[in-house]
């Protein structure tokens, strides 16, 4: 049973910086993809980043690309999410999912989602 734990939120100042992590645990990753997505108070999910478990491929949507960067660190089956010149809009729940083949950004095509973890820039 594939099992995602996300940590690391917490609150910080506009211009900051976080790193968010997600363990991984239940199978072989290798033939995975895992994204980041994010989700505000009376909002959709958003998608974040994503990345094969097995490649160094990533993509970002325009509203984070360059500040954000997805990582992985295979001895310890974990993905993080850098998160550097963080804005007050990045406010939410942000949690890791997991998928099966290539990497995707929407949210309805991944299978496994962790509990997610709470992101507040303040002003």
């Amino acid at each position: 049973q594939v099992q995602l734990v996300e940590s690391g939120g917490g609150l910080v100042q506009a211009g900051g910086s976080l790193r968010l992590s997600c363990a991984a645990s239940g199978r072989t990753f290798s033939n995975y993809a895992i994204g980041w997505f994010r989700q505000a108070p009376g909002k959709e999910r958003e998608f974040v980043a994503a990345m094969l478990w097995s490649g160094n491929n990533t993509i970002y949507p325009d509203s984070v690309k360059g500040r954000f960067t997805i990582s992985r660190d295979n001895a310890k089956n974990t993905v993080y999410l850098q998160m550097n010149s963080l804005k007050p809009e990045d406010t939410a729940v942000y949690y890791c999912a997991a998928k099966w083949g290539v990497y995707s950004g929407s949210s309805r095509s991944y299978d496994h989602w962790g509990q997610g973890t709470q992101v507040t820039v303040s002003s």
